[in-house]
C-alpha cells in the first residue's frame, strides 16, 4: 500500500537540507533526514532516520555531483529504499526573502518564480541557491505541488513603526522597510511555547536565534513584535560572516571615499565580516573558544555585547520581559557565550544558574528569577511540513 509523504528542501550554495515527513492521522512526522553538503567540490550525503540510525553516508568526487539537479538524483537515488512504499505529494521549500507581497505559503508557478527571483538582491547569500532547488524539484518532480514557505511572513504583524525606516513614505511604498528573518524558526518557537509553556507564550519573550546567521525576534502573545534584521539579512548583531549593524556613512565613505566597487563591499559585508572578519581565524564559535588569539576573544565580546544590547532594546520594545529563549546552533550549544550574552541583565530579572547552563538543561534560570531563560531546539523544516499539510487542506489537491 501506499502512503503519502511530505518533501521538505532547504537548498544552500552548496548544500541541500532535505526531509522526508510522513502524513500520519493528519500530521506529519518525520521519516529520514539528512543534507548532500559540497556540492560541485566535495559531495558529502549524510542521511538518518526518525531513530537516528544512519541510512547512507557517502562521498563522491566533485563533478559526480556538480549541482542542485544532480544532487537531488544522488538522494533520490541513494534513500530509495527508505522511500519504497511513499509518493511524495508535495515539496517544501524554504525561501528566504518574500518581499512585501508574498506573506504566506504559497503554491509555486513561473509567476511567484519570477518574483522570487526579483529579490534576489535583497538576500544574495540564500535566495539564489533556494530557487535553485526549488527550479531542480520542479524538474525532477514535475506536477507535485511545490510551495514556498518564507522566512519573513512571521514578522509581517509588525505594527508601522517597527517596519519602516525614517525615509520619505514613497521609498516604504516601494517596498524598502524593515522585513525581519529567521521567520520558520521563531515560528516553531512560538509553537513549541504556546504548547509546552502557554502561561509564558501568552507573555513577553525575545527568542534569540543565534548561528552563523543570528537574530532576535521579541514577541508578544507568540506574535513578532519587532526584530534585529531588517531590509536584508545583514542587519543586526554580527554573525559567521555578516556584519550586523553598521553606520551607513561607513558604506558611504567606503564608495564614495575609498572607491570600493559595490560588488568587493557586498563581498566584504556578507562574506569577510562577522566573526570571521573579526577574528582573521574562523566564523566557528568554537574555534574562537579555542584560540588564544586576542582578536577571537575580542569577536566572541563584540558578539556577546551586541546580542546583550539587542535584548535590553527588545525588551524596551515588548514593554518589559517574561522570558529569553536561546535557539539554533550557538544558542542550543555555546554554553560560555550564552552566560557572557546574560551577564548585566539582571535589571531585566535575568539570572542564568551556572550548573543548568553548563549542562544545557531546557531551562537555565535560577528557580524564582523574575524572568525564565529557556534553552529550546529549532525546527525549521517542521514548521515547512506543517505549513504544506495547511495549505494542502485548502487546495484541490487535499
Amino acid at each position: 500500500m501506499t502512503s503519502d509523504a511530505i518533501l521538505v528542501l532547504n537548498a544552500g550554495s552548496s548544500s541541500i537540507k532535505f526531509e522526508l515527513f510522513d502524513i500520519v492521522g493528519g500530521d506529519a512526522e518525520t521519516r529520514f533526514e539528512g543534507q548532500m553538503e559540497g556540492i560541485g567540490a566535495s559531495p558529502h550525503l549524510i542521511a538518518r532516520d526518525a531513530t537516528r540510525h544512519v541510512l547512507a553516508d557517502h562521498r563522491w568526487a566533485g563533478p559526480d555531483v556538480a549541482n542542485h539537479g544532480a544532487a537531488l538524483e544522488v538522494i533520490a537515488k541513494e534513500l530509495s529504499p527508505a522511500m519504497a512504499g511513499r509518493r511524495i505529494i508535495a515539496v517544501g521549500h524554504r525561501v528566504v526573502h518574500g518581499g512585501p507581497d508574498l506573506v504566506a505559503p504559497v503554491l509555486i508557478d513561473d509567476a511567484v518564480m519570477a518574483q522570487l527571483e526579483a529579490l534576489a538582491p535583497l538576500a544574495p547569500l540564500h535566495q539564489p541557491h533556494n530557487l535553485a532547488g526549488i527550479a531542480a524539484s520542479r524538474a525532477r518532480l514535475p506536477g507535485v505541488p511545490q510551495v514556498a514557505c518564507f522566512d519573513t511572513s512571521f514578522h509581517r504583524s509588525h505594527a508601522w513603526e517597527a517596519d519602516t525606516f525614517a525615509l520619505p513614505p514613497e521609498f516604504y511604498a516601494r517596498g524598502i522597510r524593515r522585513y525581519g528573518f529567521h521567520g520558520l524558526s521563531y515560528e516553531y518557537i512560538a509553537a513549541n511555547l504556546a504548547e509546552a509553556e502557554p502561561a509564558l507564550a501568552a507573555g513577553r519573550v525575545v527568542v534569540a536565534h543565534l548561528g552563523n546567521g543570528s537574530s532576535l525576534c521579541a514577541m508578544r502573545g507568540g506574535r513578532s513584535v519587532d526584530s534585529t534584521m531588517g531590509f536584508t539579512a545583514l542587519d543586526g548583531v554580527p554573525m559567521g560572516t555578516r556584519c550586523g549593524q553598521i553606520d551607513p556613512g561607513v558604506l558611504l565613505h567606503l564608495l564614495m571615499t575609498e572607491g570600493m566597487e559595490p560588488a568587493a563591499l557586498q563581498k566584504l559585508l556578507y562574506g569577510n565580516a562577522g566573526l570571521k572578519g573579526m577574528s582573521g581565524i574562523s566564523q566557528d564559535v568554537r574555534d574562537l573558544e579555542a584560540s588564544a588569539e586576542p582578536r577571537a576573544a575580542q569577536a566572541l565580546a563584540y558578539y556577546a555585547w551586541r546580542v546583550r544590547r539587542e535584548i535590553g532594546a527588545l525588551a524596551a520594545a515588548l514593554g518589559g520581559l517574561d522570558g529569553l529563549v536561546f535557539t539554533a546552533g550557538i544558542g542550543e550549544n555555546a554554553r560560555d557565550l550564552r552566560a557572557r550574552i546574560c551577564e548585566g541583565l539582571g535589571f531585566l530579572g535575568i539570572d542564568i544558574d551556572p550548573a543548568r547552563n553548563q549542562a544545557n538543561e531546557r531551562e537555565i534560570s535560577r528557580p524564582g528569577a523574575a524572568t525564565r531563560v529557556l534553552v529550546r531546539a529549532t525546527d525549521e523544516e517542521g514548521m515547512i511540513a506543517r505549513h504544506v499539510l495547511n495549505l494542502l487542506r485548502r487546495s484541490k489537491w487535499a
